[in-house]
C-alpha cells in the first residue's frame, strides 16, 4: 500500500546553520560606498588602463587589453610543457604565493610613487593618495558595531579601483634570472622555476628576493596558504629535490 496523502512529502533534511566566528581575522571588511562613486571609480579605471606603458610587466593579466585568468594559465602550461618538451632531466617547481591582507598593506605613499614612475599625471597620483588617506572605517557584524578609526594604510575590499591598484603596487615584482617566471593575476601570483641538471639555485634565489621584496613593500607571505607544486615527466623512480 502506498503512503498515506495524509502524511505529506518527507520533510528535507535539517540544514545546520553555521555558528559566528569567536575568530575577528574571519571577518573580511568591505567597503560600501555610494553608487555614484562607484561610477566614478570605473571612470578613473579605464583611464588608467588606457594610460598604462606598453612595456608595464607582460606576465601582468589583469586589467590588461586582451587578457584574462584563461591567458595566465595557458601562458603557464605552455611554457611548463615547452620546458618539459626539451628533455635533460628537466623539471618545473611551481609556488603558488598567497599574501595576507594583500588589499590592506598597501602603502600610500609607495603607491603613488609607482604610478609617477608608470607615467601618470602628477594630479591623479595626488587624487589617488587622498582616496587612501584619512578613511574612516567601522565594523559591524549583526547588530554590533565598532567604534570609527581613520586608516591610511590599504586599498579598501569592494572598491572597483582596489584590484588595479594592487596589480599596480606590484608591477615591479618580476623575475629576476631568465630560468624563472612571475605570473600574476592582480595577487595572485606564481613563481615559475624552469630547472634542468637539477640546478635549483635560481629558483630558490628567486624566493628570496621575492620575499625581500614583500617586506620592502609591506606585504606578509602567509606560509600555510603558500604552496609548491612540482612537474616532473622524468621516468628516474628517484630524484633528490
Amino acid at each position: 500500500m502506498g503512503p498515506d496523502a495524509s502524511s505529506g512529502p518527507p520533510s528535507s533534511p535539517s540544514r545546520r546553520i553555521p555558528r559566528p566566528s569567536s575568530d575577528l581575522n574571519d571577518y573580511r571588511p568591505v567597503a560600501l560606498t555610494s553608487v555614484v562613486m562607484k561610477c566614478f571609480e570605473k571612470l578613473v579605471r579605464d583611464f588608467i588602463t588606457s594610460s598604462l606603458p606598453a612595456y608595464m610587466d607582460p606576465l601582468q593579466f589583469a586589467y590588461r587589453h586582451n587578457r584574462s585568468t584563461d591567458d595566465a594559465i595557458a601562458h603557464l602550461l605552455h611554457t611548463t610543457l615547452t620546458h618539459l618538451d626539451e628533455g635533460r632531466g628537466n623539471y618545473v617547481k611551481m609556488l603558488f604565493v598567497d599574501n595576507s591582507s594583500a588589499f590592506n598593506t598597501i602603502i600610500p605613499s609607495l603607491l603613488t610613487t609607482k604610478l609617477g614612475d608608470l607615467g601618470l599625471h602628477t594630479s591623479l597620483c595626488d587624487w589617488i593618495s587622498n582616496f587612501l588617506t584619512d578613511r574612516p572605517q567601522s565594523v559591524r557584524v549583526g547588530n554590533c558595531a565598532s567604534s570609527t578609526l581613520t586608516l591610511s594604510t590599504g586599498a579598501p575590499q569592494g572598491c572597483v579601483l582596489s584590484p588595479l591598484l594592487y596589480s599596480l603596487y606590484t608591477y615591479d615584482c618580476t623575475a629576476t634570472s631568465s630560468s624563472n617566471i612571475i605570473v600574476k593575476f592582480a595577487d595572485d601570483t606564481v613563481v615559475v622555476g624552469l630547472i634542468s641538471d637539477n640546478d635549483e639555485r635560481a629558483y630558490l634565489e628567486e624566493i628570496k628576493h621575492l620575499e625581500n621584496w614583500c617586506q620592502e613593500n609591506n606585504l606578509l607571505l602567509n606560509i600555510s596558504k603558500t604552496k609548491e607544486l612540482i612537474v616532473d615527466c622524468s621516468k628516474k623512480q628517484e630524484r633528490h629535490y
